[in-house]
């Protein structure tokens, strides 16, 4: 089963290509035995078909393909005449190395599923630390993409958060450098630190202060463990009422803005530190301040879209895409981007993809739309 509850498709070789395989392989080699007519006989070989089978298709296909070479032996040996020991000795031979082919197989398989359950099982942790989208505040509407990689070794640690506070709404993207378990560790350690911190924090500056802190700290824990510090990098955005919003960019993609037909990356200046490196930078974070008018869309995302490749080796041109849906943005721009991202790279994406897109609304909205968050006394656009 697959983290979204699907069976798992066991891998297999198709039907169509097994049965001309089997064929086709059968076939050369008794030819070539029967054309040359050397004294060491050719079709002993097919003892080989069933391990081969064993190794890219499934226990079914391997118990086949043994039947059909104990069949295609025997009736060999027995055209060619051979002696009655020669032909019992290799038809028990192809049989006996048939069914060690099964069980390797069956082996196989279950250690193939064992590990793609581990894989399901991570991920489905990883789903379980970002909210579902969408998301409303009583100023903000979220929509967007989580997809986090199963297929890969080890899933990796992209998130997002939002987080509705006295002060306005409390945007996070973030990505955690490397991947698996420990990475998801300290994802949690900055969520948990960006739930707390977003609405106890009256400035950005302080909320950031925040996420450096529990980096730190959890580094701190990972060195005592044995594990290697990991750094983060994350957007953090305070949007208010006002038109122009804050950002504190600790090494991230800087946020997309569509509005009246265009499209542009915001300009944040040079890119901050990631979080864990404060200590080591030569000045201050910064805040910096963008227009964000009503009516228009922001989009945020992690580098496994900007990073994504084309079989040529082309980046994916994420501004370039954007600017051409402009004029007419998609419903639903997350899921637009992701199929297009699919048909662009023409395979299933290599690391982990967090897409955002907001929006401003007028009003408080009902529960009837996304999650609410927040307290109801929060102030309203």
């Amino acid at each position: 089963m697959t983290a979204n509850g699907r069976r798992r498709e066991l891998p297999r070789i198709s039907a169509p290509v097994f049965v001309a395989g089997l064929v086709l392989v059968t076939a050369v080699v008794i030819t070539l035995d029967v054309v040359t007519g050397t004294a060491v006989r050719l079709f002993p070989l097919l003892i080989f078909l069933p391990a081969i089978v064993s190794g890219l298709g499934t226990v079914r296909q391997t118990a086949i393909a043994s039947v059909w070479v104990v069949l295609a032996v025997g009736l060999t040996a027995a055209v060619l005449r051979q002696e009655t020991d020669d032909l019992l000795l290799a038809a028990g031979f192809t049989a006996l190395f048939g069914v060690l082919s099964v069980f390797g197989c069956r082996y196989r398989v279950r250690r193939e599923e064992e590990v793609h359950r581990l894989r399901s099982a991570a991920a489905a942790l990883q789903r379980q630390i970002v909210r579902p989208l969408p998301l409303r505040t009583p100023n903000l509407a979220v929509d967007g993409l989580y997809q986090p990689v199963e297929e890969d070794a080890l899933v990796g640690g992209d998130m997002y958060e939002v987080s509705a506070s006295p002060y306005g709404t409390r945007v996070l993207i973030a990505d955690v450098q490397g991947k698996g378990l420990p990475a998801i560790g300290t994802a949690l350690a900055v969520l948990g630190a960006f739930r707390e911190a977003a609405y106890r924090e009256e400035t950005l500056i302080g909320v950031v202060d925040s996420l450096e802190n529990a980096v730190v700290r959890q580094n701190a824990f990972a060195t005592h463990n044995g594990e290697p510090e990991r750094l983060v990098t994350a957007l953090v955005l305070d949007i208010r009422q006002e038109l122009m919003i804050e950002a504190v960019d600790c090494g991230h993609i800087a946020p997309y803005v569509i509005h009246g037909g265009k499209a542009l990356q915001v300009n944040l200046g040079e890119p901050g530190v990631p979080l864990g490196l404060a200590a080591l930078a030569v000045s201050p974070r910064r805040r910096e301040r963008f227009a964000f008018p009503g009516g228009a869309t922001m989009l945020l995302c992690t580098d496994g879209v900007t990073e994504a490749r084309d079989p040529g080796g082309a980046f994916y041109p994420l501004e370039e895409r954007l600017r051409a849906w402009a004029i007419a943005p998609p419903a639903r721009l997350a899921e637009a981007l992701c199929a297009d991202l699919r048909a662009f790279t023409r395979a299933a994406p290599r690391d982990d993809i967090a897409v955002l897109t907001l929006r401003r609304i007028a009003q408080t909205a009902g529960r009837g739309s996304g999650e609410p968050l927040g307290d109801p006394a929060s102030t309203t656009s």
